[in-house]
């Protein structure tokens, strides 16, 4: 059985591990706005309804949509799926083909802690990774923000940018997903068995976080290494090289081409990183890499590191609100993770 590690950080060489803090005192020092790159064209079969949400998951909001709409859950669209504890913004879209949405709605969902911020008609089903980025407003307190050092983290992962790890929600209360993923693999993965494929998902972000721990520890994780794939800033295009140069660790300094690691799975020859962070993968964790591979899922990459979009720091009288946007499926618990041991 795999039991969870302690991932590398990037800010211990420099200024050793953090102080301890909190962050998640209460739902609202923990702020999730998520931001499309379009709006719904006023007309369609779906109604999209821009909620804001508190101490609720997505998928419990989907169970009240489906309930009070009379339609199933899969006639319900979202783009990505929010903390519980924390007050979010999301859109969901509703399929309602040739009728309005129930009249009595909104103060149904007001009842139950759910406000509809905006809504509006759409052609289609609102399709999961859509969003752009999420724009969050965290609140850290603690012994943590007690001294200068805090500042000068926070600067340095302004500059550097932020190992881009999935957080630990990821894998479950003591990583009990995970252990659940491990043992759904050796015995053959099915979908009937994993509907959402997050067990898959919890296998893969592992197996991510494991090589990007290896690459943090030796400094690597953010300048770009011969035979990496290297993804461009604020989109999904990647490119292989063979070999580095000045002007592409010019360009990794300046956060516009960020390193890559797999998300295992299956991919052609041509596409699979052989390098010995992908090896020692395969040789620590064979199981997982074999049985994600039976599974039939396709290899992607994910960039080692995330730029914080707009970042801001504000002081207040016991606390510091943190103010920044991430690209959708990073998760600001990394960013935090660098800041504050979680007390």
């Amino acid at each position: 059985m795999i039991n969870m590690p302690t991932w590398q950080r990037c800010l211990d060489a420099q200024f050793g591990p953090p102080k301890p803090g909190q962050y998640r005192a209460q739902p609202e020092d923990f702020w999730v706005d998520e931001q499309l790159e379009f709006t719904p064209e006023a007309h369609g079969e779906h109604l999209w309804l821009r909620v804001e949400k508190r101490n609720q998951t997505t998928l419990e909001v989907v169970k009240v949509l489906s309930r009070l709409c009379g339609v199933t859950p899969r006639d319900i669209g979202y783009s990505g799926m929010k903390d519980r504890i924390a007050v979010t913004r999301q859109w969901l879209s509703v399929h309602l083909p040739g009728r309005d949405a129930p009249a009595d709605l909104e103060p149904s969902l007001n009842a139950l802690g759910i406000t509809v911020v905006e809504q509006a008609r759409h052609p289609r089903k609102l399709k999961r990774g859509v969003h752009r980025t999420n724009r969050f407003a965290l609140r850290v307190r603690g012994e943590a923000i007690s001294e200068g050092e805090f500042t000068r983290r926070w600067e340095m992962l302004c500059q550097q940018g932020v190992p881009n790890y999935f957080g630990p929600q990821r894998f479950g209360h003591e990583g009990r997903n995970l252990q659940r993923a491990e043992a759904m693999l050796s015995r053959g993965w099915r979908k009937r068995d994993d509907r959402q494929g997050m067990m898959l998902s919890t296998a893969r972000s592992f197996l991510f976080n494991e090589l990007l721990s290896a690459r943090v520890a030796d400094g690597t994780w953010c300048q770009p290494l011969a035979g990496d794939t290297l993804m461009l800033d604020g989109t999904q295009s990647v490119f292989h090289i063979d070999a580095t140069d000045a002007t592409l660790q010019a360009r990794a300094a300046e956060l516009d081409v960020h390193p890559t690691g797999v998300l295992w799975g299956v991919g052609d020859a041509s596409q699979i990183d052989t390098s010995v962070y992908e090896a020692a993968l395969l040789t620590q964790y064979p199981a997982l890499c074999e049985g994600l591979e039976r599974s039939g899922v396709k290899q992607a990459r994910r960039a080692l590191r995330m730029r914080l979009i707009e970042p801001e720091l504000q002081w207040e009288a016991d606390s510091v609100l943190l103010s920044f946007a991430l690209p959708r499926g990073s998760f600001a618990t990394a960013a935090l993770g660098e800041l504050l041991a979680v007390s």
